[in-house]
Order: structure tokens, then sequence, then C-alpha cells
């Protein structure tokens, strides 16, 4: 069997010796390497070649972000994993914005964290399930934000979608939409979806949200 190889970046030396017993435990995982400081990754990866690189994101006076990133460009065979005890949404968003693959939060569960390596592995990208929705809403802002400059008069948009803008924002459902325009509920449904495509939105709250920008 073909085992994960794993390289461990954790300052904590109780804590770095008790991962690397628990994943060269498991039949198909190997610690290559265990490194107490980030200063030195890139030439460490390069001598162990691993599979996954598990970094600690408490490491003090070091930029993790900046670790990810130079793996990315300089191994990109090396997926980061990173791991700390109560991040930030705009800190992993960060560790995965310099190509992180995934993080593991350091109360997870031991299914929970050797899932995450194993899922890292084949090529997908994790997050801890308790910050999956918390961190969607918060790109989702983000992305809101960078695009607060488009106006709405510079987008195409019918008339009656431009009403269904302000009705939303005024807080009606599509039904009490369709009442008021004298149209079919499935009709304001589709208005809607046409909105979202065009304004590359993904809820109602964004569209009041877009508007309320755009009048203020």
């Amino acid at each position: 069997m073909k085992k994960i190889r794993i390289l461990i970046i954790e300052d904590d030396r109780v804590l770095r010796d008790g991962l690397a017993a628990m994943l060269n435990g498991q039949a198909d995982m190997r610690v290559v390497a265990t490194i107490r400081s980030g200063n030195n990754v890139l030439e460490k990866a390069r001598q162990t070649k691993p599979q996954i690189v598990l970094l600690d994101v408490g490491l003090e006076h070091f930029d993790e972000p900046s670790v990810a990133e130079s793996l990315r460009k300089n191994l990109p065979e090396a997926k980061v994993v990173g791991m700390g005890f109560a991040p930030t949404q705009s800190d992993i968003v960060q560790f995965v914005a310099a190509g992180a693959s995934g993080f593991i939060l350091k109360d997870a569960s031991v299914k929970e964290f050797l899932g995450t390596m194993r899922t890292v592995a084949q090529g997908a990208k994790v997050l801890p399930p308790s910050m999956t929705d918390s961190l969607f809403s918060h790109v989702l802002e983000l992305a809101f934000k960078k695009r607060t400059g488009t106006r709405t008069s510079a987008v195409r948009m019918t008339k009656r979608e431009r009403e269904i803008i302000v009705l939303i924002a005024d807080g009606l459902s599509n039904k009490e939409i369709a009442q008021r325009l004298n149209i079919a509920t499935h009709t304001v449904k589709s208005h809607v979806h046409n909105v979202m495509e065009k304004l590359a939105l993904h809820s109602r709250l964004q569209i009041s949200n877009f508007l309320h920008e755009e009048n203020s």
C-alpha cells in the first residue's frame, strides 16, 4: 500500500510527537519528518517529498500563509493543511487563498482529523464542518465588497427586473411580489434568478444589500 507522506510543522513538542505517533499508527500514513519551525520548511519538504504538510498556524513570529504560498509555487505536489484552535474566518480565507488545501481544528475528533488528511491526499479541499457555513458567507461578503463599484445602471436589466429588485429590498416574498405586480409566482422566481445571474449574487439578502449600496 502506498502511504500518504506527511511533514509536520509544530512548535509544541508534546503535540508534535503525539501527532506523529497517531499518524504513523495508520496503515496508510507515514510521517517523513517533524520540525518545530517553518523557517526551513521548503528545504525540508524538498528533501522528504511529503504529500501533505501539516502546518500549525500558531507559530510565533511566522507568516503561515507565506509558507503555503511558497510551497504551492515551488512544490505544488505538497498539499498544505493548517491546524489551529480558534482561527478567525479571515485567517482561514487568507490561508486558503495562499494555496492551502485544508484546515483542521486542534479540538477535532481523531476521525475528523484523519478524514481530513485522507481527503486532502485525494486532491480535495477541506474546511472544518463547524465553520463551513460562516466561511461561505464570509467569502460571499468579500466578493460582494469587491464588486461594490459596479452600478446597477451598468448592468442590462429589464424594467420588470428593476421593479422586482426594489420590492425584494422592501422585504416582499415572491408571492407578495407576484400579487403586487399581478404576475405569476413562477414568473417572479424566474426574474429573481435572472437578477442573481446578472449581478453575480446568491441570495435575496444580497440583492437587498446591493440596492441599498447603490442608493447610499
